[in-house]
């Protein structure tokens, strides 16, 4: 034991000494000791929380039931959000331990971590997913992965390149009825899929032009731009940027990562993609600020010959949620443990042992922590959550442009159309730019 001490204590020294990182006294990151695995117990997981608004603050709450994790500093363009952010840290330790940033660069070469949690708005995913990937951290990011398919393109090869552990915040497959609805379309309960309806919210009908106020002194509005353009603050910049299209693609790019998700996962397509992508949004009128889609409708053709129709849930039977239709029944799931079926029995009999099994979770957050430890594929790793959120937007490019999408899903690029291929990566604002993959 007194061997053992004195190698954590030569560690810790060695990585307190190391000029611009900051180590807890006490608190060894699992990277310091090998990333295969912990040598003791009471080693912890030692993360970062980037983004603790309101999705972020939830995550970061979830994060503390876990025993095996240390969080150490929290980052946020919102000093009110960081201070908030702090004191929930601190309070589960009982300490004043935890420190806050405004930029996540700094937090990212300043500390030393195993892992991030990161849950900024969705015009920020590429440059924080991008940073952490290239600091070799571990990263439970949330959905979508990215607002353009082109940056999504970009998080995948810097994730994969870096060899580092990635958990999409896509949670639903770690529901145990949305597992069930997929492996029982996965194994052909329902016969034969051609078709699959994909139900997302109604976009809320927001109208006007909020007017432009004072920045409240609590908050970066230029950084909080970031990439995006230059424009006065109206106050949106902690729920309502969903709504606009530089910042999100709305209730379409918010959900599709959820459901468009369990639709593959069903199907067995969530590596792969559509071939032909079309049809039609309705849109606010070019004078309001909130201009995503208020309503959606398109369809989206596969290699297979199954089609998958995404539109918001009023334009559908079940409404909300995944529906796949089979050539002996028909199977739908929903949040709220829905899950209904044509017949009862396609419910209720069993798979039985020669069932294909699908990947199964309990718990998230929980499954990300324990395979940071294993180093094995998380449920929803980075390639199929940027296959997931390509669909959606592939269907906002063929509203957007008006056109039928022909689409290759192997090269992932668009086939004889300059115009909407142009769509598949954004302008970013100067001196903000991707980092080199």
């Amino acid at each position: 034991m007194n061997k053992e001490k004195s190698r954590r204590d030569f560690i810790r020294n060695s990585l307190s000494a190391v000029a611009g990182t900051i180590v807890l006294p006490g608190i060894i990151p699992a990277s310091a000791l090998g990333r295969n695995g912990f040598t003791a117990p009471s080693d912890r997981i030692v993360m970062g929380s980037i983004g603790v608004g309101s999705q972020g603050i939830s995550n970061l709450k979830e994060f503390l039931d876990f025993k095996e994790v240390q969080f150490v500093s929290v980052c946020d363009v919102d000093s009110k959000h960081q201070l908030n952010g702090q004191t929930v840290i601190n309070q589960k330790y009982g300490n004043t331990d935890c420190r806050k940033y405004k930029d996540y660069r700094e937090l990212l070469e300043k500390e030393k971590l195993d892992a991030v949690c990161i849950s900024v708005p969705d015009h920020w995913h590429s440059l924080t997913y991008i940073a952490a990937a290239q600091k070799k951290l571990d990263i439970y990011g949330e959905k979508p992965l990215a607002r353009t398919i082109g940056e999504g393109q970009q998080i995948v090869k810097a994730v994969q390149k870096n060899n580092i552990i990635w958990q999409t915040g896509s949670w639903q497959r770690s529901q145990a009825h949305f597992h069930k609805a997929a492996e029982l379309v996965f194994n052909g309960r329902i016969g034969n899929v051609k078709r699959v309806e994909v139900g997302l919210p109604n976009a809320p009908k927001l109208v006007g032009m909020p007017p432009v106020r004072p920045v409240p002194e609590n908050i970066d509005w230029d950084f909080w731009l970031g990439p995006a353009p230059k424009v006065e603050y109206r106050g949106i910049c902690h729920w309502n940027w969903r709504w606009i299209l530089d910042y999100s693609g709305g209730q379409l790019t918010d959900w599709a990562g959820h459901h468009i998700d369990i639709a593959h996962w069903g199907l067995g397509l969530d590596r792969t993609g559509p071939v032909e992508v079309e049809g039609e949004g309705v849109y606010p009128a070019k004078t309001e600020l909130y201009n995503v889609p208020l309503e959606y409708d398109f369809n989206c053709k596969y290699k297979t010959g199954v089609e998958i129709r995404v539109a918001n849930s009023a334009r559908l039977p079940h409404g909300m949620g995944v529906t796949w239709y089979g050539d002996e029944g028909w199977v739908h799931v929903d949040r709220g443990n829905k899950l209904t079926a044509s017949k009862e029995n396609l419910l209720t009999k069993e798979l039985g042992a020669n069932k294909k099994a699908l990947y199964k979770s309990d718990n998230h957050i929980g499954n990300f922590i324990e395979c940071i430890r294993s180093r094995k594929e998380t449920i929803t790793p980075v390639d199929i959550a940027h296959r997931s959120i390509s669909v959606g937007l592939l269907g906002e490019i063929a509203m957007t442009t008006e056109k039928t999408i022909k689409w290759d899903p192997d090269k992932e690029v668009i086939l004889n159309n300059e115009n909407a291929s142009k769509m598949l990566m954004r302008n970013f604002r100067i001196p903000w730019k991707l980092p080199e993959v």
